[in-house]
């Protein structure tokens, strides 16, 4: 794959401007006026209209990001005047880029983007998700909407891990009239679920605990389970607590654990949570669940809450034969077969994403960094001869367009093969 250096788009400007001989890069010795259409700069020419007609771009201070031209200069104070007043006033030491009249900086960001929207389909911003988690019976999954296109799906064969709670049991240590608990055989994720009928009184901050036998969780770095909701959660409604004590429902807690939005109403949502302590959670002997916020009544279901090392999973690949994609729903569906081999597990999907346009100068490049300014190039100097008449100076701008067009193609040609990759849509 070719090297990324995810550089910003003022970084590609100015290179490009470099490029192009169109580009000073600038910065102002005193403040203008207080209505932002002059500014100050020793190091401009001392003849008075010189830096006429030029484009002023700020890059720092209130006025980053401005685009203005100048529509007159004084060389006996090194003073210019914008023709349209920047957005704030323009200070002592704010850095500016000066470009040639022929090259509006706003052309360039539009051959930025071109250059990126050219590249799409030739190469993917990388993209990996353990989001989705089968369960030996689903076939179909939506695609997380970061990817573009998969390449490859995998199932984790192996990782350290240890059961929390396995939620096949009520949670009876602390009760609360609010929850009543029944034992789900029907629909559940692993064995069975804890279902949770709560009433309309509850209150944020009711819970429920169970006791379970001392564990040992302090090598682990994420809790993982399931949960769903008659009406939709949103991240932190439900909060499961872990303690070496009875659980208290208050900050004495080891672990304090925000689960995040369910994806649906009557969908199970899996979650994977880092834990905040893990070093102190050497002797866990209780687990609470808690509706934390924006209590209502509900219906809730939880199961299969485990402590899991993140980095210590091993990855079996699913065989291509197994899985495709349907482009219309933008969903991964695995046959039977697939079904069957991923069991239980967790899915990891390696592929990619197609490549973010720049919309402001703080915005980093996704895709490689030299073959964006390259093609920029190119299409800023055939635009340049576009806009003149004389036949040498035409042909001069084309010829040097023609050779940034080669260095294009070898760029282009560094790009990594795309050919196990199947598109979402």
């Amino acid at each position: 794959m070719p090297p990324i250096q995810a550089r910003t788009r003022e970084q590609l400007r100015v290179a490009i401007g470099y490029n192009l001989g169109a580009i000073r890069v600038l910065q102002t010795s005193s403040a203008g006026n207080g209505s932002g259409t002059t500014f100050v700069d020793p190091s401009l020419s001392a003849n008075d209209d010189d830096e006429n007609g030029q484009w002023w771009v700020g890059t720092s201070g209130s006025v980053d990001g401005d685009i203005r031209t100048i529509s007159d200069y004084a060389g006996s104070s090194t003073t210019g005047t914008l023709r349209v007043a920047a957005s704030a006033q323009i200070a002592i030491n704010v850095t500016y880029e000066l470009w040639k009249q022929e090259h509006n900086p706003a052309a360039i960001h539009e051959f930025i983007n071109t250059a990126i929207i050219e590249a799409t389909g030739y190469v993917v911003d990388p993209e990996e998700s353990q989001a989705l988690h089968a369960d030996g019976h689903t076939a179909r999954f939506d695609v997380p909407s970061t990817f573009a296109g998969i390449s490859h799906v995998y199932y984790r064969s192996g990782i350290l891990s240890d059961t929390v709670h396995d939620c096949n049991t009520d949670f009876d240590e602390t009760t609360d009239a609010d929850f009543t608990q029944t034992n789900d055989s029907e629909d559940y994720k692993n064995g069975s679920s804890l279902k949770l009928t709560i009433g309309g009184s509850v209150g944020n901050g009711n819970f429920i605990t169970d006791s379970i036998a001392e564990l040992d969780i302090s090598r682990h770095t994420h809790l993982e389970g399931w949960f769903k909701a008659t009406s939709t959660l949103a991240a932190a409604d439900f909060v499961v607590r872990l303690d070496n004590g009875v659980v208290q429902g208050d900050s004495s807690d080891l672990e304090i654990i925000s689960l995040p939005a369910t994806t649906a109403a009557d969908t199970w949502t899996f979650f994977r949570v880092a834990l905040a302590n893990p070093e102190s959670d050497t002797a866990i002997i209780s687990v609470g669940l808690e509706y934390n916020a924006n209590a209502k009544a509900n219906t809730v279901w939880f199961d299969d809450l485990r402590a899991v090392t993140v980095n210590s999973a091993t990855w079996t690949p699913l065989e291509k034969s197994l899985w495709r994609l349907d482009h219309q729903e933008a969903d991964l569906i695995l046959t039977w077969g697939g079904v069957q081999q991923a069991g239980y597990r967790v899915l990891k999907l390696v592929g990619g994403d197609n490549p973010a346009l720049l919309t402001s100068d703080a915005t980093t490049n996704e895709i490689d960094d030299e073959y964006v300014i390259l093609r920029a190039t190119e299409l800023a100097l055939r635009a340049r001869a576009a806009g003149v008449t004389d036949r040498e100076v035409k042909a001069a701008f084309l010829g040097d367009a023609s050779n940034y067009e080669r260095r294009v193609q070898r760029a282009k040609n560094k790009f990594p093969r795309l050919a196990n990759m199947r598109w979402v849509s």
